[in-house]
């Protein structure tokens, strides 16, 4: 079991979505689900917090680079018959356990 994600689409989007994590396509049902909403992910997804002041000036210098994970989800949506893109999307990590998927409840994995 591990972490969960939950992005919020932008108000007033119209299903169908199309989501894409990082630039790839993901497929609605095995990568994510849609519910009020709000997109869950049943895996973790991690954006790149401010920079500080250090890693800031050493990045403006080029003496280092930022190497830290920094995951992007963007949605394709229709809004007033207008097909829209939002980037970049706040990503909301859940600490709760994820529950197997409704085809394989009572399946455990042994190591």
């Amino acid at each position: 079991m591990g972490k969960r994600s939950l992005v919020e689409v932008p108000p007033g989007a119209e299903p169908p979505y199309l989501v894409f994590v990082n630039g790839v396509r993901q497929a609605e049902g095995s990568d994510y689900r849609v519910k009020d909403r709000k997109l869950l992910f049943d895996r973790e997804l991690v954006q790149e917090g401010r920079l500080g002041f250090w890693r800031w000036t050493l990045m403006f210098f080029s003496i280092a680079g930022t190497y830290r994970r920094d995951d992007s989800v963007d949605v394709k949506y229709r809004r007033d018959g207008r097909e829209r893109v939002a980037t970049g999307l706040d990503i909301v990590t859940l600490e709760e356990p994820v529950a197997p998927p409704a085809d394989r409840a009572g399946e455990r994995d042994f190591a």
